[in-house]
């Protein structure tokens, strides 16, 4: 493909290789998608957008794809290996609700946050709850060589398979706390392929299997899904780097099993690191977690926390505080007065002359998607003045397909977001600030000074060098 080479980062080697699709026609992803029981936190939906900056990468540099999402409905317990309840069970009886309803809406959410982040759909959304017959039939093929039968369902033995953990690296006394003793086990790491209901246990989802009725463990989807849909081995499978632990660990042993060798279904395996406050990576365990709605109610844009994603590195940990997230705000508000200024003054185009900033941005992109390299590029294409407006209008074509920011067709005035607790409206803001314009027209200063002074106890910001002229404050 053009450009330059394409390196990644493999969590399984711990390496950065350049990459080389398995067929060149169809580069094949699978990302782990969310689990539906409750609204995603800004922490999770850090995944997808390190996932679609890979996509759009790949697509950017001419390659085929055929990306699946999954959307776990079922299976997930409330430990990250085989402890606990059912999370979508758990959620239901806490509402006394349709375990079916609360997935549908949740999942609604989730996609309706990937639309408000730019985050392009995969090529197929794959549901847990539609595939339990190939989860059976899987568990089947591999229950002989593989699995043990206990009272509270099918289990694998992990020493049937080859370097079981090798994605996680070293592992620890602090690791292995974290999966809760199930008795009859193994080992600490065997995990339930299956998990029968107990006698009088009564699940809102539960089917019938050749090991009881009851449901399928949480890794067992992923495992099934990923070679439905992209067949073994395939390119890539992303995930955040929680699931580089215990989830994907799991998935690779599933997926040697079925094989019948040391294949690890992908070739690469991609993670991106945490979203932390001061106080610890974001969590939904607390009850007390940030959506992106939260921060759409205080008066963000949500391309601003895309882009505050993108100003990090898909692999460091991106520390979040109001402050962070305000400047990446206006950071993205002096981009679109930029983009629009450079619109106004727009004329022909000369096709190639802004060459080297595309050539720049490729370089920065195809070291394992560097991000906050690529981004000082745009600030510096936008800038050049050695450029005609038009065709740093069209290099930016470039920048947003990669970084997803839709700066080209974005208005100054779509980023106006006017807060939940606003006391405001827009019509009373605008009326506010005609009374301004006149009073400083007639050089009343003091009353001009007054209203702004109204204005930000109501938390408007007056920009009087900016030609929207105001903004609700974050």
């Amino acid at each position: 493909m053009s450009g330059a080479p394409l390196a990644l980062y493999n969590s399984l080697t711990r390496s950065t290789e350049l990459f080389a699709p398995i067929d060149p026609a169809s580069v094949r992803i699978y990302s782990c998608g969310p689990t539906v029981y409750n609204y995603a936190h800004i922490g999770n939906l850090r995944a997808y957008v390190f996932t679609d900056t890979l996509s759009r990468v790949l697509r950017w540099k001419g390659y085929p794809l055929t990306h699946i999402i999954n959307i776990t409905d079922v299976g997930h317990l409330t430990s990250d290996a085989d402890a606990g309840d059912d999370k979508m069970e758990a959620a239901a009886r806490a509402r006394s609700q349709d375990i079916w309803d609360i997935a549908a809406y949740y999942t609604r959410a989730f996609k309706q946050n990937l639309r408000d982040l730019n985050v392009d759909p995969p090529t197929r959304w794959s549901v847990a709850t539609d595939h339990v017959a190939e989860m059976i039939a899987f568990g089947e093929r591999i229950a002989g060589k593989h699995c043990y039968l206990l009272d509270s369902g099918l289990y694998f033995d992990i020493s049937t398979v080859p370097d079981y953990g090798r994605l996680a690296g070293a592992r620890d006394d602090a690791r292995e706390g974290r999966i809760d003793t199930v008795e009859g086990k193994r080992h600490p790491q065997d995990f339930a392929i299956w998990r029968t209901s107990l006698p009088g246990e009564r699940r809102q989802m539960e089917w019938d299997s050749p090991w009881g009725r009851g449901a399928p463990g949480w890794h067992l989807e992923c495992s099934v899904m990923s070679e439905k849909y992209l067949g073994s081995p395939f390119d890539i499978h992303t995930g955040g780097i929680d699931h580089r632990e215990i989830h994907h660990p799991n998935e690779i042993a599933q997926n040697q099993a079925y094989c019948g060798s040391a294949d690890t279904g992908a070739k690469v395996w991609m993670h991106n690191n945490f979203l932390v406050e001061r106080a610890g990576k974001m969590s939904k365990s607390t009850g007390d977690f940030r959506t992106l709605q939260t921060l759409i109610d205080a008066g963000v844009h949500p391309l601003a926390y895309r882009l505050m994603c993108l100003q990090a590195h898909y692999r460091s940990e991106l520390e979040f505080s109001d402050e962070n997230l305000a400047a990446a705000l206006t950071r993205l508000k002096r981009l679109a007065i930029t983009v629009a200024q450079l619109r106004e003054r727009s004329g022909p185009s000369t096709a190639g002359v802004a060459k080297g900033y595309r050539e720049r941005l490729d370089a920065a992109v195809s070291d394992d998607l560097n991000t906050p390299r690529a981004l000082p590029v745009l600030d510096a294409l936008l800038a050049d003045k050695r450029i005609t407006p038009a065709d740093r209008l069209a290099a930016l074509a470039d920048f947003d397909a990669v970084l997803g920011l839709g700066l080209a067709t974005i208005q100054r005035t779509d980023l106006r977001v006017r807060p939940k607790t606003a006391m405001l409206d827009e019509a009373a803001v605008a009326a506010l600030m005609a009374d301004r314009r006149d009073a400083r027209a007639a050089r009343d200063f003091a009353r001009a000074d007054a209203v702004r002074d109204e204005l930000a106890q109501a938390g408007i910001e007056v920009m009087d060098g900016d030609p929207l002229g105001w903004d609700w404050k974050v």
